[in-house]
Parts: C-alpha cells; sequence; structure tokens
C-alpha cells in the first residue's frame, strides 16, 4: 500500500513548504537532512544515553543466564524422572549447603515441585473494592509448574526459586 495516499498525499511535481521548515520539490528522488533525531527539528536539550556508564574499578553483576525459563523446565523434567535425585541436584549444580546474602548458613531440605492451572480471571471493577469473576474456557486455561528449594537456615525454612539458587 502506499504510505502517501493511505495519509492524503498525492505525487506532484512542485516545490513547497512542509512543517519541519525547508523545501523541497517531490519531483524527482533526493536526499535531505532533517538536523537531528525525530524528523522535525533539532533536539532542544542533548539526546540521552541508554546505557549505564561504567567505573573502572567497579564490579560489574554477572550476566543473567539466558534461557534460564527453559533451563528451569528442563531441570524440572529430569528432576522428575531422575532414578537418583541426590546425584541430579549435584549435577544441576545445586548447593546442598551455601551462605545467604545476610550471611546464614543454609542447608537444603527439600525440593517441591507444584503443578498449577489458571481456571479463572478476575477483573476489578472501577474505584476497586469489588471485582468480577469468570471461569476460563479450557482454551484459556494455563499450565506451568513452580519449583522451589526448602532450605534451613538454623530457625526456620527458606524457599528459594530456582533463580535464587544458581545466583547463589
Amino acid at each position: 500500500m502506499n504510505w502517501r495516499r493511505e495519509h492524503g498525499h498525492t505525487h506532484h511535481d512542485h516545490d513547497h513548504d512542509h512543517d519541519h521548515g525547508h523545501r523541497h520539490d517531490h519531483g524527482h528522488d533526493h536526499h535531505h537532512d532533517h538536523g537531528g533525531p525525530g524528523h522535525n527539528r533539532a533536539p532542544e536539550r542533548p539526546v540521552a544515553q541508554w546505557q549505564t556508564p561504567h567505573n573502572p574499578g567497579e564490579q560489574l553483576p554477572a550476566p543473567r543466564e539466558p534461557d534460564l525459563d527453559k533451563v528451569e523446565a528442563a531441570f524440572i523434567d529430569g528432576f522428575i524422572d531422575a532414578p537418583d535425585p541426590v546425584s541430579f541436584l549435584r549435577l544441576g549444580r545445586i548447593p546442598f549447603e551455601m551462605i545467604a546474602a545476610d550471611g546464614a548458613k543454609l542447608n537444603l531440605l527439600r525440593v517441591e515441585i507444584d503443578a498449577l492451572a489458571d481456571v479463572g480471571s478476575l477483573t476489578p471493577h472501577l474505584g476497586g473494592g469489588s471485582f468480577r469473576y469468570d471461569p476460563l474456557p479450557a482454551s484459556l486455561v494455563s499450565h506451568r509448574r513452580r519449583l522451589r528449594f526448602v532450605y534451613f537456615d538454623g530457625e526456620k525454612l527458606r524457599p528459594l526459586t530456582f533463580t535464587d539458587v544458581r545466583a547463589a
């Protein structure tokens, strides 16, 4: 589809002013600089830098493991079918003992895998305070699994996610 026709422009062979303050002829191919970002005019303030500046002495965070959600799904499938779950945990580099960020020593007690199915939806009414509930049709029911590693810190249980344990 022709963009000019779709937006009310037609092809013509005469010079004219556009709202961006310069003249050009649409009767032949040409190139011109529009004076900065955004088609119409130069920016009134400098262009923002989207990266965080790096300080030479600063320690950068470890890069996030790619496709961690897929790795977690594969871990769940393998753990469920593993004839030796303890060896599977070792193979998956899941620590049996570790030190938490707050300095507490954690000991792994249990691996929990929950099956979840979302079968209804809630829609809040305007102003809050009440909501509408609708059961979902079968085609919209979502299934997922949740993996937790339950550690004991000497006083209480601490459930950690796969991401938490991999980052430790």
